[in-house]
């Protein structure tokens, strides 16, 4: 039910506008690959340049790391497409647990 295709009666409209689908998918897929690529150049270069504290480079580490994952989500695993709520919802579900889980252990350790 996901995979529906239009269909206009007409194959050469049908083709075309596939077509057009898949040109488009494939173009975010290439800006989204270099866009990692550029990411993880910087954090290469954030690591190497040693006029950086560990303190600067562990957060901007993170931050590109936590771009890079909603890149590889939404344009390579196909959730920004019709279909995939549920995949979401457990997804989303699973990462407040998680972050609910590890805001509870810093408070326990911290107080």
């Amino acid at each position: 039910m996901t995979n529906q295709q239009l269909n206009s009666g007409n194959p050469r409209v049908d083709i075309e506008y596939r077509r057009r689908k898949s040109a488009e998918e494939m173009r975010h897929q290439v800006v989204s690959f270099a866009l990692m690529i550029f990411l993880t150049l910087i954090a290469f270069a954030a690591v190497a340049i040693e006029g950086f504290s560990a303190w600067f480079v562990v957060p901007i580490i993170l931050l590109l790391a936590v771009i890079q994952v909603i890149f590889q989500l939404y344009y390579f695993m196909h959730m920004s497409h019709k279909g995939h709520e549920a995949p979401s919802l457990f997804l989303y579900s699973g990462l407040f647990v998680g972050l609910v889980t590890i805001l509870a252990f810093v408070t326990i350790v911290w107080w």
